[in-house]
């Protein structure tokens, strides 16, 4: 007795995401570690010494982490309201915050009590950094100002009023220790040098602005607010190099990897792309279950870090070779049957034969409903959601089966307010498909119109697609009669050609006889 057929699903190639060098590489993350905060995250930085470790502002407190570490090595909690924007110095042995109270404090890493406290800012202060000769700490504040600060006296260096808006974004460049770049809700983005008494270069955004970058070579800068991020040419007086649109919330952090080569921006939309800083292309994204605050990559591209708004800290490492041997190592290769029987250093001979098990066919459930005539059973089982909705290719086949074995019209027959609802809704997806299934099933179900005002609908819906498909097909038949008259046409032009032309060549042959 033959062995029954299984059901030939035909495969279809699945549309998804290319997948590139930059898709392998992002994708050498680990699963996330999450560490929840006291708040929303609002700055993650860190430190630029090994091992690298990164200060956490959320709340009102500062928390540093190990590189490895779920827990803080080290708390600042002398605030008595929301900290912001914690900073390390290049040497890594101090740390600047702002906050809601409108001071500035400066930490020794070491220690935990603040070393100075600046004053003179009237609102919060959102930003605060080093400037590149670690003397100087740069803020910007609610009050429209950003001030430059002596770190030893607490004097204030200088002071900018030109913003007309919050001042929350800024960062200083490691080149020049007098210029410093600051970012306002004003739309605008202003280059200022500490020896001058006014901007030097001031560039429009659009939209608030909510995060400032500069290239490590510091002739591109980046900003962000809004939907957009636009990049700058600083060496050609602030002109926009290009403005990416992402995004489809405002764009609330960047930052970039160690080498320059990938641009990151995350947003209130949950996402974190990475571009390319050649084509300006989304090369990956990252997905992540709440809006996205702060963003930061580890100096040697080991970690990912994220603040969210709820609160949480999504920490992602980069896998390492070692990492995959020690969990290879740990999995153990159970030896087979015969090394019990015929010894671990038994050689197989050459005329040795080896019996091969035959291996059992696992029939799925509609081939089991279909090998025992149960039609319709057979169609239930590939109209159950899990099936229809993931995998509709199965649910056409085994239709396409029924109709095969002219079966289908049972199979449809006798089916319930519930059962028919879902089989139309699945032929309304499928109509141009499945249209001859579509035509018996308004046949057999047209009697039960005006019993269920759902059904009724489904059935209107389906037969406007059916009446539709028809008109297509006959248009298309109209088309190709059209065809088959044109190379009718040419095909007897050209036979009337070849015709005489032959003709010309038998009487060029015969007067060249004569």
């Amino acid at each position: 007795m033959a062995s029954y057929k299984a059901t030939r699903i035909p495969s279809f190639p699945r549309l998804g995401e290319k997948v590139t060098q930059d898709t392998l590489y992002w994708r050498n993350y680990k699963t996330p570690v999450q560490i929840k905060e006291f708040g929303a995250v609002t700055k993650i930085d860190f430190s630029p010494l090994s091992p690298h470790n990164y200060a956490v502002t959320a709340s009102t407190r500062i928390h540093i982490y190990g590189p490895y570490s779920q827990e803080p090595v080290k708390s600042f909690t002398r605030f008595k309201d929301t900290a912001y924007s914690g900073t390390f110095r290049s040497d890594g042995q101090l740390l600047v915050a702002g906050s809601e109270e409108a001071l500035i404090r400066l930490f020794d890493v070491s220690g935990r009590v603040a070393l100075r406290e600046y004053t003179g800012h009237s609102k919060a202060v959102h930003f605060t950094d080093f400037s590149a000769d670690r003397f100087h700490i740069l803020s910007g504040s609610d009050d429209y100002t950003c001030r430059l600060w002596d770190i030893p006296s607490s004097a204030e260096v200088s002071r900018y009023s030109e913003h007309t808006d919050y001042v929350r974004c800024g960062t200083p460049s490691r080149l020049n220790p007098d210029v410093f770049i600051t970012g306002s809700y004003d739309h605008t983005v202003k280059v200022f040098d500490s020896r001058k008494e006014r901007s030097v270069m001031t560039m429009d955004h659009g939209q608030p602005v909510e995060s400032v970058l500069l290239f490590p070579s510091e002739g591109l800068l980046v900003s962000a607010g809004g939907r957009y991020v636009k990049v700058w040419d600083m060496l050609k007086g602030g002109q926009v190099l290009v403005s990416l649109k992402n995004h489809h919330k405002t764009v609330t952090c960047l930052c970039m990897s160690s080498t320059g080569q990938r641009l990151l921006s995350g947003s209130l939309d949950r996402h974190v792309k990475v571009y390319s800083t050649t084509t300006y292309k989304v090369v990956h994204n990252f997905d992540y279950a709440a809006s996205i605050l702060s963003i930061a990559l580890a100096p040697n591209d080991d970690s990912i870090i994220a603040g969210m708004t709820n609160g949480v800290l999504s920490v992602k490492h980069k896998k390492h070779p070692e990492d995959r041997k020690m969990v290879g190592g740990t999995s153990r290769h159970r030896p087979a049957y015969r090394v019990f029987v015929k010894g671990k250093n038994y050689m197989p001979k050459q005329d040795d034969f080896l019996v091969r098990k035959r291996e059992k066919a696992h029939l799925k459930q509609y081939d089991k409903e279909l090998k025992r005539f149960q039609v319709s059973k057979a169609l239930d089982s590939v109209l159950k959601p899990h099936v229809r909705l993931k995998t509709p290719e199965v649910t056409v086949a085994v239709i396409q089966e029924l109709n095969r074995r002219g079966t289908l019209k049972n199979a449809l027959a006798g089916r319930d307010e519930k059962g028919l609802s879902i089989l139309l809704s699945f032929l309304i997806r499928f109509a141009p498909i499945l249209l001859t299934v579509a035509e018996m099933v308004l046949d057999i179900y047209m009697k039960v119109v005006g019993q269920s005002a759902v059904v009724d609908k489904q059935i209107l819906k389906l037969q406007e697609l059916v009446e539709k498909e028809i008109d297509y097909q006959q248009e298309l038949m109209e088309v190709l009669g059209m065809m088959d008259t044109l190379f009718a046409t040419m095909t007897a032009k050209k036979e009337a050609a070849a015709l005489q032309s032959r003709a010309a060549n038998g009487l060029a042959a015969v007067i060249q006889q004569l």
